[in-house]
């Protein structure tokens, strides 16, 4: 019998996967499921009962943690104060470190003995002996790349995580579903975030937390062109749903929480050639002294571009920037604020942070 390695598991195929490819290893699996919120969606109740079934047909035990307060805390209460204050948040970066893989390493260790822990993500880690650091490396299969998602695990966190599909394609995921006649086999994969495939929409999840308020859709001079429900409702870069009649295409540019205003303009306007980034981790290297060049996604689905990461003076409390600069090589359009910007050397991702809203 190899080491014991606790799996997440969302009720999902990948991460059925990843726990039966792991038992079929020799290792000593248990099942963990993280009870994240109530209604539908695979964290949530249907996700518990199919995590529960992949755990008996594989014959091993299933815990079930109650994360809901951290979920509401993290999460919700996050996303809320981010859409209040005119920017779009990114969830899953901010619930995988503190709610999942920092929750789940303490409870394997504290309660189950375990020192691994696995999860369903299409990501891989390596170790730089030199460096002395774990490093986290795209997935086999990059379009199902999901380490843009997992920039700000720490070290611990990381040399702690076993991703047994990072070498497979979702091709080769399904088919081993299939041969190992798991419960999960055929089951849809996920589209949207849990709170959207629980509530319907993001817009119906914020308005029951935020009350509508109408308000000005004002260009950059500041004349009225509309009215607007609610800033929570607009992001930056968007087109669609605005609500005007333009000679031209409009696009939101910026959100103004203070005033109430949605501005807008024309394409050019939502471009920019650089931005800046807060609450940084270099999470594969030790923070930088000076430039580096990379390649950053400043959305999940965007590909990567080429940049200039620049760290900036303020300091974090161990002396490296908590912010950065990045100077685009071409203009990018809708950097979106409260979203992640994440930078790669190659297949190694070296860092990223939350994008901060720009001066308008």
């Amino acid at each position: 019998m190899r080491d014991k390695v606790v799996v997440g598991l969302s009720g999902g195929v990948d991460s059925s996967v990843a726990a039966a490819k792991l038992h079929h290893q020799g290792y000593e699996v248990e099942g963990l499921t993280l009870w994240l919120m109530k209604g539908k969606g695979q964290c949530c109740s249907e996700g518990m009962v199919d995590a529960a079934f992949i755990c008996e047909q594989l014959g091993i035990p299933h815990h079930i943690v109650d994360t809901r307060e951290l979920f509401q805390t993290h999460i919700v209460d996050y996303l809320v104060a981010g859409y209040n204050s005119g920017v779009t948040p990114l969830p899953c970066s901010q619930c995988n470190k503190a709610v999942k893989f920092g929750p789940m390493l303490q409870y394997a260790r504290e309660n189950l003995g375990a020192d691994k822990i696995a999860t369903g993500h299409y990501a891989r880690v390596g170790y730089d002996p030199d460096g002395g650091r774990y490093q986290l490396l795209r997935a086999l299969d990059r379009k199902k790349d999901q380490t843009y998602f997992l920039y700000d695990l720490s070290q611990e966190l990381l040399g702690a995580c076993v991703f047994p599909l990072g070498a497979i394609t979702k091709s080769e995921t399904r088919q081993l579903a299939a041969e190992y006649g798991l419960k999960t086999a055929e089951k849809p994969e996920s589209q949207d975030l849990c709170l959207i495939e629980a509530h319907g929409s993001m817009q119906k999840f914020l308005e029951q937390y935020i009350e509508r308020q109408k308000g000005d859709i004002v260009d950059l001079e500041g004349n009225v062109l509309g009215q607007h429900e609610g800033i929570h409702r607009y992001t930056i870069g968007q087109r669609r749903g605005i609500g005007l009649a333009a000679a031209e295409p409009l696009y939101v540019i910026a959100l103004d929480a203070v005033k109430n205003r949605v501005i807008v303009g024309d394409r050019a306007r939502a471009t920019q050639s650089s931005c800046t980034v807060q609450r940084v981790n270099w999470l594969s290297i030790q923070p930088p002294s000076g430039p580096v060049r990379a390649e950053v996604q400043i959305r999940y689905r965007t590909p990567p571009v080429p940049v200039t990461v620049i760290p900036l003076s303020d300091q974090s409390g161990d002396g490296s920037a908590s912010r950065v600069k990045l100077v685009f090589d071409e203009e990018q359009f809708g950097v979106t604020p409260g979203q992640a910007a994440v930078w790669y050397d190659g297949e190694i991702l070296l860092g990223g942070g939350v994008i901060e809203p720009k001066e308008t």
